[in-house]
């Protein structure tokens, strides 16, 4: 049997693969079970209100955001202005990379 919750941590990025928001980036803020996930981008979906996702439907980017992480750990509230900054961060440093092969 294939165990996919492992797949995924929160605090990870992922691309939306299927759906209205196809080729977006958000952000994984809870695991429901093996098969769904929370994801949130801070701006159309907040982190009060998640998209439930499932997880055939998202694409890992292999990266998890450490500031995502460490604000779930300590039990803060994780603020929509963080997520939108993790997610810039991201496309800005990271992806562009990915994209020129550097």
């Amino acid at each position: 049997m294939n165990n996919r919750r492992s797949m995924f941590e929160t605090g990870e990025i992922v691309e939306i693969i299927m759906g209205r928001d196809k080729g977006n980036f958000a952000v994984v803020v809870d695991i429901i079970d093996d098969r769904f996930l929370l994801i949130a981008d801070g701006d159309k979906r907040k982190h009060d209100n998640p998209k439930r996702k499932n997880v055939h439907h998202i694409r890992s980017k292999a990266y998890i955001s450490k500031e995502i992480v460490n604000t779930v750990m300590e039990n803060k509230k994780l603020s929509n202005a963080k997520l939108r900054y993790v997610l810039q961060d991201f496309i800005s440093n990271h992806l562009n990379k990915d994209e020129k092969g550097e």
